[in-house]
C-alpha cells in the first residue's frame, strides 16, 4: 500500500496554499464592488474640459476582467472536482476488476517517428550518399538508396504522415523493401548469389544506415521494454497512467488510495455490492416514476428496465465467480441477494438459506517451543523433551535435550477446522527404571489461540504433574494461528437477538464469507468445527448504538437491524467495535455508512489499546482525506452520477493521451486502457452504443484535424453502432441491448454523415492520407468502410453501381487535387532550379509576371515587355519536367495503391485518364507556342509514349490517342523535310564532291543514340545535319566520300529516331517504316548512279599511257559502292514481299553498277597494255611496268574481278605473239614480255586466283613461245643477261 505519511506535512501546506489562491479572487470579488470601482476611477481622472466626453458609468474594464477571471477559476475548479471524482471511479475499477481483463491478442503498435527523428534519418542517409560512413556498398545499392532518399524521405507527404503520428520505423523499412524488390529482380543473375541473399543484404545495410551509430543492443532492450509495457501493465502503472490522463497529482492519488482502502479487497468487493444495490434501486425508481429516456418506440420502456436488471444480474454473477480466497477448500455458493425481491422469486428463499455445513473454515497453526524454565529437581544429564498436539489431530515431539539446558526452538505445523482449538504441550523426562513402560510427565499447558492472539513467544505457567517437586515450571512458546481468506473478522462479543442468540451472553464470533454475496455471523464453542448458531447477513444494516439498559457486560454497543429482527452486539473495546462495524458494513453491502461516535485520536489520548492497527489507520486516512476535501469524492454515491458523460470525458482524455504517446497507435487504445474502459463501462452501466458513438465522434474530430486514424477501428465502432440502431428488427444485437434511444439514433445518423464526408475526402486525397500505401491496408479498409456506410441498414447490401459512382466521383476530384499539387510542386522546383542556375534572373522572375513572348510584340527595350521572359523553349522544358512528375505519380499509384483499388481497377484507369487529360491542357498550351518546324518537343513524345505503351490499361487510351493525333502531323512533316533535305544534300554534295576519303561511321553508327533531333535551318526550311564532334573520333580507316557518308548517317539517324519513337499505332508505324525504307532505297539508288557517272567520267579523263596510276578518288568511289551495298541491307530491308522485291532491285542495281565499274577499269588496263605492246612493236623502252602492275593489282583487287583482268591480259599477249608467229622477237621485246608475264602470274597467284585460271591454255602458249624465244636468244651475242622464264626469288 502506498504510504503518504512521509509527505503529509508538505501536502498539507500545498493544499493550504492552493486554497488561499482559490479563495483570494472570491474575497476580492466580494470586497470590491463594481460601483465603487467605477466611482474611484472617475475620481482619479476628473474632467478637464466640458468638451471632453464624460466617462461611462458602466463597470470598468478591470472589474470585467476580474469577473471573467473568477468565472474561469470557477470553471477550472469544477473541472478539477469532476476529474477527481472520475479518478475515484477509475481507481476502484483498477483495484478490484471483476468484468474485464487486459487483452493479450491486440496487435503490437510500433514506435512512431517524430519530426526530429525524421530529420536525423535524413541526415544519416545523406551522410551515406556523401560517402561519410564506413558502410561498403556497390553502385546498385547506392542508386537504390539515392532514389529512396529523393522519393520517400524528402517527400512532403512523408512529413505530413509524421506530423499526423502515423509513421513508424517499420513503415520506412517496408517502403524501402518494396522499393528495392523490383530493382533486385531486374538485376542479371549471378552464379552462386541468389537475389534473396542480395535483398537481405540490402535490408541489413539499410538498417545500419537507419540506426546510425546507436548501439543495437540498447535499441533492442528499449524495444523489448516498450513492447512489454504495451502488452500488459501492473496496477501501479495503470494508476500512474490515469493520473497523467486526468491530471491528478501524486499526493492526491495517495490520499484517495489510502482513504478508499484500495489495497483491501474486502472493502472493494463491499463497495461493488453497494453500487449494484444502488443500481437496482435506481431501476425500480425509474420504473415507478416513469422517467425513461426517449426511445424510438414505447414498447422499449419495459424492456429497458429488464435490461438494467439483467445487466446488474450479470455483474452479480461475475462478482460471485470471483474467488473469495486463494485456493480455498470451500465451494463458492452462487447465491443472489435475498432481499432483492425484484430479481429473486420469494418461493426460492428457503433454498438460499445457509446451513451449518456450508460454513467451513480451515486454519493453519504454527507451534514453536523455545525453552523451559524452573526445571531444578532433575539431574543435569537427564534427558527431557516436549510433545505438542492440537486436540483431534496428530502429536509431534521435539528433539531431546539435557535438563541443564532445556532449549529447542522446534516448530510444529498443524491444520484444524476449529476456530477455537485446544493446543496441548507436555514436558517429559526419560524414565530410568528398568521396568518403566512410559516416560515420566513433568508438566503440561493447554492453550486456546485465536487468529487475534499475539504472534510473539510468551512464557506460560505449566500445570505440574504429581510427584514433580518443581512447582514453578514455565515454558516459553509461540502459537501463530493464520487467518483464512474467507474469515473477515473474529473475536469475543456479547450478543442477544430475537431468532438467534436469545440470551445475553459472551460468545466467540467469526464473520465468514461464503461467497461474494453471502456472509454469515457465526458463534463457535471450543473444539467445535461447526458453528453453534449463525446469522446470514443478507438484508441487515449495521450501525453504532448507545449502551442498552439492563444488559450487563460489554462496554461499546452496535447492532444489526432487519425487518422484524434486531441483533445487539457489545465489545469490551472501542477499537474492536470499529473493526467489527467496518467488517460487517462491507459484508451487508448497505448504502448507509456507519460513522463512529468518537475519533481515533481521542481513543489514543485515553490510552486505549487495539488488538490490530487496521481500524485506527484506516480511520486516520479517512479523517485526513476529509481534512483535504477528498471526502466528498470518496463518499459520493456512484449511482447518482451521469456515468455516460463521465465516461465520455474519460474516453476523450484517454484518446488524447494515447495519440500523444510514443506509439503509432492510429487511434487504438493500449491493452491497459482498453481494460480500464471496459471495466468502467461494465461496472457503471455505460451503454455500448453510447461508448462507440463517443469514440467515433472523438476519432472523427482527430481525423478531421489531420491525425492518422485506422479505418479498421472506425469500421469496428461503426458496425457496432449500426447493428445496435438497425439490428432490432433483424434480431441481431451486438451486446444484447434491445432498446434504442432517440438520442442514439440521431447521433448515429449525424456521425454517419460526418463519416461519409471524411471517407470521401480521404479517398479524394488518397495520395496524401495514405502516402506510399501506408499504413498498410488502410486505403483498402477505407473503401470497405465506405461501402458499409452507404448501406441503409445492416442486411441490405448497397448496389455496386452506387458505390462505384461515389468512388468515381472521389477519384475524379482526386485527379484534380493531385494535378494541382503536382503543378505547384513543379513550379516551386523550377524556381529553385532557376535560383541555383541563374540567381539574378530568378530574383527578377519572382517579382515579375512571367508571360510568353508573342511574335508581334514590341521591341525588348519596351518597358511593357520587361519581365516577360518565359520563352517557348523554357515552357517546353517545364512541360517535360512536369511530364516526368506525372509519370512518377502514376507509377506510384500503380505500385502503392493499385492493390487497394483491385475491385475498382476500371475506376483507377479512369482516374489516370482524367489526370492525364488535365496535363494534356498544359501540354497542348506549351506545344501551341512552339515555333513552326521545331522538333524540340519530340523528347516529350518519347517520354510519354515509352510510359504509356507498356501500360496495359493506358496504351491506346484517350490521352495516348490524343498524343498520337498531336504528334502524327509533326512526324510526317519532319520526314517530308528530311527527305527533301537529304535529296538536296545529295544533289549539292555530288556537284561539289572531291572524292577525298573521310573517316567512316558506318560500322559504329547503329549503336549510337542521338540525344536530340537537330532543328531545321530557318532560311531554307529544311533539316540540316552537322557532323557531331564524336564523328571523327570513332573512325579507324579511310573509306567513303563526304557526301556518301553524310547520306548514310542521315538515313540511319532518321530511321533510328523514328524507330525510337515506338509509334504505338501499328498501321501508322508500318507506314512510317515503309516510307523510310523506300526513301532510303531511292536515296541510295541516286547515290549509286551519281557515283557510277562520276567514275566513268574520271576514267575517261585519266591518262592512257604506261604511266597511268589508279587515283585515290577511284578507290573512294569503289568504297562508296561497298558502303552502299552494306547500308542497303540495313536501311532498305523489309519483311513484306513487295518491299523485299524493291530491296532486291536495289541490290541488283548496286551489283550491276559495280560490275560495270570493274569492266570499265579492266578495259582501261587493257588499253594501257595495248599501248605498251604497241610501243614494243616500235622497240620503245618502258620502265614503269613493274610499278604499274604492282600498284594496280594491290589497289584494285578489292573491287575488280581479278580472273577477268588476268584472262584479258593473257589473251591480249597471246594475240600479239600470234601475230608475230613467223617473226623472231627482239631481245628487248623478249625481256619486257618475260617480265610482264612472270609478274602477272606471280601477283595474280598471290591474290588467290585459281590454278586452273592461271595455267590456262593461252598462258601455256605464251609461256612456251617465250621459252623458245629465250633459248634462241641465249646463244646470240650478249644473251639474256640473267632474265629467264624460270622462277627465281632474286629477280627484280
Amino acid at each position: 500500500m502506498l504510504d503518504p505519511s512521509s509527505s503529509e506535512e508538505e501536502t498539507d501546506e500545498i493544499l493550504e496554499e492552493e486554497r488561499k489562491v482559490v479563495a483570494a479572487p472570491k474575497v476580492g470579488g466580494a470586497r470590491v464592488s463594481p460601483s465603487r470601482t467605477s466611482e474611484s476611477s472617475v475620481g482619479l481622472q476628473p474632467s478637464r474640459s466640458s468638451n471632453v466626453r464624460p466617462s461611462s458609468p458602466s463597470p470598468s474594464v478591470a472589474s470585467e476582467k476580474e469577473k471573467e477571471d473568477l468565472e474561469k477559476m470557477q470553471r477550472e475548479e469544477e473541472e478539477r472536482k469532476k476529474r477527481l471524482q472520475l479518478y475515484v471511479f477509475v481507481m476502484r475499477c483498477i483495484a478490484y476488476p471483476f468484468n474485464a481483463k487486459q487483452p493479450t491478442d491486440m496487435a503490437r503498435r510500433q514506435q512512431k517517428i517524430s519530426k526530429q527523428q525524421l530529420q536525423t534519418v535524413k541526415e544519416r542517409f545523406q551522410s551515406f550518399l556523401n560517402g561519410d560512413t564506413q558502410i561498403v556498398a556497390d553502385e546498385a545499392f547506392i542508386n537504390a538508396v539515392q532514389s529512396y532518399y529523393e522519393v520517400f524521405l524528402k517527400s512532403d507527404r512523408v512529413s505530413r504522415m509524421v506530423q499526423s503520428g502515423g509513421c513508424s520505423a517499420a513503415d520506412s523499412r517496408e517502403v524501402f523493401k518494396k522499393h528495392i524488390e523490383k530493382r533486385v529482380r531486374s538485376l542479371p543473375e549471378i552464379d552462386g548469389l541468389s537475389k534473396e541473399t542480395v535483398l537481405s543484404s540490402w535490408i541489413a545495410k539499410f538498417d545500419t544506415i537507419y540506426r546510425g551509430e546507436e548501439d543495437p543492443r540498447k535499441h533492442q532492450q528499449r524495444m523489448t521494454a516498450s513492447a512489454a509495457s504495451e502488452l500488459i501493465l501492473s496496477k501501479d502503472q495503470l494508476y500512474e497512467m490515469f493520473q497523467g490522463i486526468l491530471g491528478i497529482k501524486k499526493f492526491e492519488h495517495q490520499l484517495l488510495y489510502n482513504a478508499c482502502q484500495l489495497d483491501n479487497p474486502d472493502e472493494q468487493a463491499a463497495q461493488i455490492r453497494r453500487e449494484l444495490d444502488g443500481r437496482l434501486q435506481m431501476a425500480d425508481q425509474i420504473a415507478r416514476g416513469g422517467k425513461f429516456p426517449r426511445f424510438v418506440s414505447r414498447e422499449m420502456e419495459a424492456m429497458y428496465i429488464e435490461e438494467l436488471k439483467s445487466s446488474v444480474n450479470l455483474l452479480m454473477a461475475n462478482l460471485e465467480s470471483m474467488p473469495v480466497s486463494k485456493g480455498g477448500e470451500f465451494k463458492l455458493q452462487k447465491l443472489k441477494r435475498g432481499h432483492n425481491t425484484s430479481i429473486i422469486d420469494m418461493g426460492q428463499e428457503d433454498e438460499n438459506q445457509l446451513s451449518k455445513s456450508d460454513v467451513v473454515l480451515s486454519f493453519t497453526l504454527e507451534v514453536v517451543i523455545m525453552e523451559v524454565q524452573g526445571l531444578k529437581s532433575l539431574a543435569p544429564n537427564r534427558i527431557v523433551y516436549c510433545t505438542m498436539e492440537v486436540e483431534g489431530g496428530q502429536k509431534l515431539q521435539t528433539d531431546q535435550a539435557e535438563a541443564s539446558k532445556p532449549t529447542w526452538g522446534t516448530q510444529g505445523d498443524f491444520t484444524t477446522t476449529h476456530p477455537l482449538p485446544a493446543v496441548k504441550v507436555k514436558l517429559f523426562t526419560e524414565s530410568t527404571g528398568v521396568l518403566a513402560l512410559e516416560d515420566k510427565e513433568l508438566g503440561r499447558v493447554v492453550l486456546h489461540p485465536t487468529p487475534n492472539s499475539p504472534k510473539q513467544a510468551e512464557l506460560h505457567k505449566m500445570t505440574v504433574s504429581k510427584g514433580c517437586p518443581d512447582s514453578d515450571l514455565k515454558i516459553k512458546l509461540a502459537v501463530r494461528m493464520d487467518k483464512p481468506q474467507n474469515m473477515k473478522h473474529c473475536g469475543y462479543l456479547w450478543a442477544i437477538g430475537k431468532n438467534v442468540w436469545k440470551r445475553w451472553k459472551k460468545r466467540f464470533f467469526v464473520l465468514v464469507q461464503v461467497s461474494q454475496y453471502t456472509f454469515a455471523m457465526c458463534s463457535y464453542r471450543e473444539k467445535k468445527a461447526e458453528p453453534v448458531e449463525l446469522l446470514q447477513l443478507d438484508g441487515y444494516t449495521v450501525d453504532y448504538t448507545d449502551p442498552q439498559p439492563g444488559l450487563d457486560g460489554g462496554r461499546t454497543f452496535f447492532n444489526a437491524v432487519k425487518e422484524g429482527d434486531t441483533v445487539i452486539f457489545a465489545s469490551d473495546d472501542e477499537q474492536d467495535r470499529i473493526l467489527w462495524v467496518q467488517a460487517m458494513y462491507r459484508a451487508t453491502g448497505q448504502s448507509h455508512k456507519p460513522v463512529p461516535p468518537t475519533q481515533v485520536q481521542k481513543l489514543n489520548a485515553k490510552g486505549g489499546t487495539a488488538p490490530q492497527l487496521d481500524a485506527p489507520i484506516s480511520q486516520f486516512y479517512a479523517d485526513r482525506a476529509q481534512k483535504h476535501g477528498m471526502d466528498e469524492f470518496i463518499s459520493a454515491n456512484p449511482c447518482s452520477f451521469d456515468h455516460a458523460s463521465l465516461f465520455e470525458m474519460l474516453q476523450r482524455l484517454t484518446l488524447d493521451h494515447r495519440l500523444n504517446d510514443s506509439y503509432s497507435c492510429l487511434g487504438w487504445f493500449s491493452p491497459g486502457q482498453v481494460f480500464v474502459l471496459d471495466e468502467y463501462c461494465a461496472r457503471n452501466g455505460v451503454r455500448g452504443c453510447h461508448r462507440h458513438l463517443c469514440y467515433l465522434r472523438d476519432l472523427l474530430e482527430r481525423a478531421e484535424n489531420g491525425a492518422m486514424i485506422d479505418p479498421t477501428l472506425l469500421h469496428y465502432s461503426f458496425a457496432f453502432c449500426a447493428s445496435h440502431v438497425h439490428g432490432n428488427r433483424y434480431g441481431t444485437r451486438p451486446d444484447g441491448i434491445g432498446t434504442v434511444s432517440v438520442d442514439e439514433k440521431e447521433r448515429f445518423e449525424g456521425i454517419k454523415d460526418r463519416l461519409r464526408v471524411l471517407l470521401e475526402n480521404q479517398i479524394t486525397h488518397f495520395r496524401y492520407c495514405f502516402p506510399f500505401g501506408r499504413p498498410e491496408g488502410a486505403l483498402k479498409a477505407t473503401l470497405s468502410l465506405l461501402e458499409r456506410v452507404l448501406m441503409k441498414d445492416i442486411v441490405t447490401p448497397v448496389p455496386q453501381e452506387e458505390v462505384k459512382n461515389v468512388i468515381r466521383k472521389c477519384l475524379e476530384q482526386a485527379a484534380l487535387v493531385n494535378y494541382q499539387r503536382l503543378s505547384e510542386y513543379a513550379k516551386v522546383e523550377g524556381k529553385k532550379r532557376e535560383m541555383y542556375e541563374h540567381p539574378v534572373f530568378c530574383l527578377a522572375s519572382q517579382v515579375m509576371d512571367l508571360t510568353i513572348l508573342e511574335k508581334n510584340q514590341k521591341d525588348h527595350r519596351d518597358p511593357e515587355n520587361v519581365g516577360r521572359l518565359v520563352t517557348p523553349a523554357k515552357k517546353l522544358e517545364d512541360t517535360i519536367r512536369l511530364a516526368e512528375l506525372v509519370i512518377e505519380v502514376l507509377q506510384q499509384n500503380e505500385e502503392h495503391h493499385a492493390e487497394a483499388f483491385a475491385w475498382w481497377s476500371d475506376l483507377m484507369v479512369e482516374h489516370a485518364e482524367t489526370f492525364l487529360s488535365l496535363y494534356a491542357v498544359d501540354m497542348d498550351a506549351a506545344l501551341e507556342v512552339q515555333p513552326p518546324d521545331s522538333w524540340d518537343s519530340f523528347p516529350l513524345f518519347q517520354l510519354l509514349n515509352d510510359f504509356l505503351r507498356v501500360d496495359y490499361n493506358l496504351c491506346n487510351g484517350k490521352f495516348h490517342k490524343h498524343l498520337q493525333d498531336l504528334y502524327a502531323p509533326l512526324v510526317v512533316r519532319y520526314v517530308d523535310l528530311m527527305e527533301s533535305s537529304i535529296a538536296q544534300s545529295i544533289h549539292r554534295g555530288f556537284e561539289r564532291e572531291t572524292w577525298e576519303p573521310v573517316k567512316s561511321l558506318t560500322s559504329n553508327l547503329p549503336i549510337v543514340n542521338l540525344p536530340k533531333v537537330p532543328n531545321v535551318a530557318v532560311p531554307v526550311n529544311l533539316p540540316s545535319f552537322s557532323t557531331p564532334a564524336w564523328m571523327t573520333a570513332m573512325s579507324d580507316t579511310d573509306n567513303g566520300s563526304g557526301t556518301s557518308e553524310d547520306l548514310f548517317w542521315k538515313l540511319d539517324a532518321l530511321q533510328t529516331f523514328i524507330r525510337d519513337l515506338h509509334w504505338p499505332e501499328e498501321e501508322f508505324g508500318k507506314h512510317l517504316e515503309t516510307r523510310l525504307k523506300l526513301m532510303s532505297s531511292d536515296m541510295i539508288e541516286s547515290c549509286v548512279k551519281r557515283t557510277r557517272a562520276a567514275f566513268e567520267a574520271k576514267l575517261q579523263r585519266s591518262s592512257r599511257t604506261a604511266d597511268f596510276r589508279v587515283p585515290q578518288s577511284i578507290c573512294t568511289m569503289f568504297n562508296v559502292m561497298v558502303d552502299a551495298r552494306a547500308q542497303s541491307a540495313k536501311l532498305c530491308a523489309m519483311e513484306l514481299g513487295q518491299e523485299r522485291q524493291y530491296h532486291s532491285q536495289i541490290d541488283n542495281l548496286i551489283e550491276e553498277t559495280v560490275k560495270e565499274m570493274i569492266t570499265l577499269l579492266v578495259a582501261k588496263f587493257v588499253v594501257i597494255l595495248e599501248s605498251v605492246l604497241a610501243k614494243l612493236s616500235r622497240y620503245d623502252e618502258g620502265t614503269l611496268f613493274s610499278s604499274f602492275l604492282s600498284f594496280t593489282v594491290k589497289a584494285a583487287s578489292k573491287y575488280v574481278d581479278v580472273p577477268q583482268w588476268y584472262t584479258s591480259t593473257m589473251n591480249l599477249l597471246g594475240t600479239w605473239l600470234t601475230d608475230r608467229m613467223d617473226l623472231q622477237l627482239h631481245v628487248y621485246q623478249l625481256k619486257i614480255l618475260i617480265r610482264i608475264v612472270k609478274k602477272k602470274y606471280r601477283d595474280f597467284r598471290l591474290q588467290g586466283v585459281l590454278d586452273s585460271t592461271l595455267n590456262s591454255k593461252m598462258y601455256d602458249t605464251v609461256r612456251n613461245r617465250l621459252m623458245l624465244e629465250e633459248a634462241t636468244a641465249s646463244v646470240r651475242e650478249g644473251g639474256m643477261q640473267g632474265i629467264s622464264m624460270k622462277d627465281s626469288d632474286t629477280e627484280d
